[in-house]
């Protein structure tokens, strides 16, 4: 009998938290341009149809929960170049943000980064618009956008850092933020300047960058970023209407949000932020994801805060990775299923290695964030190259209990994207998590 039961709770933590399936979405071919920071996002309206994409101008496309995918390339007249941003709205339309080459020619052009681009698809990821242009103001630089959708109202907000100068070391040169909405992702409002103080145009630590919107219940718009050692965050209680006179200083990242993993050529630690819409107790949080090297260069660490009031205070930096320290985890992103009010941290991960090897992490929480779990989902370690471009990011999404993770991997100085779709019953069980909703008040 104790055999049978020992084998039984064997089985089911297997099951829990066995092997996660790997999918690899692309693979680096010869003469190509490696791939990498991948995007990815589910249908609000069909959650087996999910969209990824990576650099330069990769699409791939699923309708059956990832079973099958197809490749396309993105093609636009303002061109296509970088720092590819997928998001889906309520109607199941996808939006496919990215950086602009109008020539073509790639940094042999002084046009490259001389707008943002949002495309758009109606059919679920297979067709995409030409395009419209977000933030033109040639000669300076639009880089590093991020994008969300009001649940309230479709709407969607993008932001970013815009550079007089991409790369200048003029002491002259800023970098500032930027903020633009639509209705429909075809006409853009004009650019609203969020950020107090400006950043030089360096692309480190010292630049204002890494601009990360989030929309509350309330449509309450919050914005946060990286400059000086230090993450910031604007707000607006009228649309975007009037802003802070002085941004909200969340706290320090020592260091900064530009550092070094041996191996990779380029690590960044910026933010993502996250405002609760789920129908839980913890409806109108906010939530901060980083990563910074607090602890020394040789032990980079992810993080996480939340404020209760609207970002006015927050919680103290909770260590998300729950290895023993010394060892590196970084280039985390963070996502929430507005329908659970599940959260999700993606990470890569070195504590099982003595050497540049490395894993990929998932961290779930069901309690807002006042604790997470750690599990391990790439099926085998890979070992990056700093020779060859890694990219900046990593990329998760959820939603109706469906997790979508897409991160870069490296083999032999070659990459490809992975994605793997995970089921919360897989992290949580069948069970109820014991989350409470929100109470509705009783008429009277």
């Amino acid at each position: 009998m104790r055999i049978c039961l020992l084998f039984f709770l064997l089985f089911a933590t297997f099951s829990t938290h066995g092997q996660f399936k790997n999918i690899v979405l692309d693979q680096q071919q010869e003469g190509e341009r490696a791939p990498a920071e991948p995007s990815i996002a589910i249908s609000l309206k069909d959650k087996d149809n999910i969209v990824g994409s990576a650099i330069l101008d990769k699409v791939y496309v699923t309708k059956d929960g990832g079973k099958t995918w197809t490749k396309q390339k993105l093609t636009s007249s303002m061109g296509v170049w970088g720092d590819p941003v997928v998001i889906s709205d309520k109607k199941g339309d996808f939006y496919y943000f990215h950086l602009s080459d109008p020539k073509g020619t790639n940094w042999q052009s002084e046009e490259i980064l001389d707008r943002i681009v949002c495309q758009k698809s109606e059919d679920g990821g297979e067709t995409w618009s030409d395009g419209a242009s977000i933030g033109f103001n040639h000669p300076k630089d639009q880089d590093k956008e991020w994008a969300v959708v009001d649940l309230n109202t479709n709407d969607i907000f993008v932001t970013w850092t815009q550079f007089d100068d991409y790369g200048s070391k003029d002491p002259d040169c800023q970098s500032n933020i930027l903020l633009s909405t639509s209705s429909n992702g075809k006409k853009w409002s004009e650019p609203v300047r969020l950020n107090q103080y400006s950043g030089d145009c360096v692309d480190d630590d010292n630049t204002a960058e890494g601009a990360m919107p989030a929309i509350g219940p309330q449509g309450n718009y919050y914005v946060a970023w990286s400059h000086d050692e230090k993450i910031y965050l604007d707000r607006s209680y009228d649309k975007g209407k009037t802003w802070l006179r002085n941004d909200i200083k969340v706290g320090n990242q020592p260091g900064g949000w530009a550092f070094t993993i041996p191996g990779v050529n380029r690590s960044n630690g910026m933010p993502v932020l996250i405002a609760d819409n789920s129908p839980t107790q913890y409806q109108g949080m906010l939530y901060l994801n980083w990563s910074d090297q607090r602890n020394g260069e040789e032990d980079t660490d992810i993080w996480f805060m939340r404020s209760a009031n609207g970002g006015d205070s927050w919680t103290p930096a909770l260590r998300v990775n729950d290895d023993e320290p010394g060892k590196h985890q970084f280039l985390s992103w963070m996502a929430l299923d507005n329908t659970t009010g599940y959260l999700y941290i993606l990470y890569y991960d070195r504590r099982a290695h003595e050497d540049n090897q490395t894993d990929v992490y998932l961290a779930y929480s069901n309690n807002g964030g006042r604790s997470f779990e750690n599990v391990k989902i790439s099926e085998t370690p890979f070992t990056p190259d700093e020779k060859y471009f890694f990219g900046d990011y990593t990329n998760i999404v959820a939603h109706e209990g469906r997790i979508a993770a897409t991160w870069t991997r490296m083999d032999d100085g070659k990459t490809s994207i992975i994605a793997s779709i995970i089921e919360d019953t897989e992290l949580f069980g069948e069970k109820d998590s014991g989350k409470k909703k929100k109470k509705k008040k009783k008429k009277k």
